[in-house]
């Protein structure tokens, strides 16, 4: 039989034992850890590339804190991890242009 593992938020043990059950939980260790959470990331990730409309800020809203996990286990504050966004942003541009690559035969140039 096999026993299925995913990484929850803190509080969804409390959630559980509030209604009346008992969590069977662990606490990984860090390479465990770093493994689950981009497993976690991926996750978020189709759930907001599936989700309707009216979902897709919420869903959106749960990639950004499996983001914000990444960035802590890497040794970043929330703070690092915006700087290097906007060191980039001001290097190589946004997506706010909506600039779509097309491949020109023959043609050249960094995605």
């Amino acid at each position: 039989m096999s026993t299925m593992v995913k990484l929850v938020r803190d509080r969804i043990p409390e959630i559980i034992r509030r209604n009346g059950e008992e969590p069977a939980t662990y606490v990984a260790g860090a390479p465990e850890y770093r493994k689950r959470l981009r497993d976690k990331l991926s996750e978020e990730v189709g759930e907001f590339l599936e989700a309707e409309e009216e979902h897709s800020k919420e869903e959106l809203a749960d990639v950004l804190e499996v983001v914000h996990a990444l960035a802590r286990d890497l040794g970043m504050t929330l703070e690092d991890l915006e700087r290097r966004r906007a060191e980039k942003a001001a290097e190589r541009g946004g997506f706010e242009g909506r600039i779509m690559w097309t491949d020109v035969e023959n043609g050249s140039g960094r995605r």
